[in-house]
């Protein structure tokens, strides 16, 4: 590998669950795997701790998180791009509709 190559990045989708630190949200990212022997399609769920220097994600939005250099113990990704929020679910408490 050359040093004018640059290694792909591993780019991430996921969902912000948790915002309680400076500048740092948890991210859960959604898998989709294939059972080895049943061959069942199964969703795996893992947290990843994200590195959010302009701190505008808020929890429900959707981000896409790059992996980057170890920032602390826990924390080697970062957040490339607020991709929304997702759509309110229909029915949901405190949508201020009266029935």
């Amino acid at each position: 590998m050359d040093a004018n190559e640059q290694k792909r990045k591993t780019t991430k989708l996921g969902i912000v669950v948790g915002k309680k630190m400076a500048k740092t949200v948890t991210v859960l990212v959604t898998r989709q795997v294939r059972h080895p022997l049943y061959k069942k399609t199964i969703r795996r769920k893992k947290t990843f701790l994200v590195h959010d220097e302009t701190e505008k994600c808020k929890v429900g939005d959707v981000v896409r998180i790059v992996e980057t250099r170890p920032i602390s113990k826990r924390k080697t990704w970062r957040v490339l791009e607020i991709i929304g929020a997702p759509a309110p679910q229909a029915g949901a408490a405190g949508t201020g509709e009266v029935q």
